[in-house]
């Protein structure tokens, strides 16, 4: 089965998350459980927390197919020891926030070297840092995204991904979201039959699906292997509706969190419906 859905706002509260998702229709969703754009925010009330698991179950969604996403600030690979520790604080204050809602699952992108320091140190970092968090808390899965590779951005590669989980202690609360946008930039050429199979193989060689936790699911405004992170709606980029029926009706992405991060909200919706009706019976 296929759990789709969107990035959805937690204006007012993270309580009102799974109502958005729910208007939608929705069966998975993400939702940043703070303020992404400030490295400080109000503690979780009990009031919220408790109303965030009825609004859950109220509506039908389970824990695992949520996909929270930390703050935009944090770079778990920076090259800086002042700014690392900053992050390394902020990202654990994540985890925490997962923990207290009962989140199975924490996305974020890996960080950036700045051109300060060479990847292969900027990608150990990442994994201290996930080390780190993992030794503080319990329950919640560290999952890397990878990214387009954009500026000084690690983790386009999926070499990159692997050389991270590799130097991670917990292999069990480590995993990745592929973002279809983000691989598409940075050299996947998801497009034809051929290169859908080729992208997904190298994934398999060199990641393993045991570790694919969740799909950022976006068209691409730029073209391939530009190395530009810009999304666009389905079928409105450079992927292709025959891309998105080919996912769609491919068992390995059943049962994770398929997200919708495109940028007209006002089609979530559509889209979702549309993503539905490529689903093999």
């Amino acid at each position: 089965m296929k759990f789709i859905g969107a990035h959805v706002s937690a204006s007012g509260g993270v309580e009102n998350a799974p109502v958005n998702a729910a208007s939608i229709g929705a069966n998975a969703f993400a939702l940043f459980t703070k303020n992404q754009r400030q490295w400080m925010s109000n503690p979780l009330t009990d009031k919220s927390i408790s109303q965030f698991t009825e609004n859950c179950n109220q509506h039908g969604f389970a824990k695992d197919k949520i996909l929270p996403h930390d703050s935009y600030l944090i770079n778990l690979g920076h090259p800086d020891h002042e700014a690392l520790l900053k992050s390394r604080a902020a990202f654990l204050d994540e985890m925490h926030r997962c923990e207290l809602l009962g989140l199975k699952l924490l996305n974020f992108h890996p960080g950036s070297h700045l051109n300060l320091i060479s990847m292969e140190r900027c990608l150990s970092l990442v994994a201290e840092s996930i080390n780190e968090a993992l030794s503080k808390t319990s329950g919640v899965i560290a999952v890397i995204e990878n990214t387009a590779g954009q500026g000084s951005n690690v983790g386009f590669n999926f070499q990159h991904l692997a050389d991270i989980i590799a130097q991670v202690n917990d292999k069990s609360r480590v995993g990745v979201c592929v973002d279809t946008c983000h691989a598409f930039t940075a050299g996947y050429d998801l497009r034809s039959e051929q290169g859908y199979n080729e992208t997904w193989d190298a994934f398999e060689r060199i990641v393993g699906f045991s570790y694919l936790k969740a799909i950022h699911l976006n068209d691409s405004k730029k073209e391939f292997s530009t190395h530009v992170d810009r999304h666009a709606n389905i079928g409105d980029g450079f992927l292709g509706l025959d891309f998105f029926r080919r996912f769609m009706a491919d068992v390995r992405f059943d049962d994770i969190p398929i997200i919708l991060e495109t940028p007209d909200e006002t089609r979530w919706a559509e889209e979702i419906a549309l993503l539905r009706s490529f689903v093999v019976a």
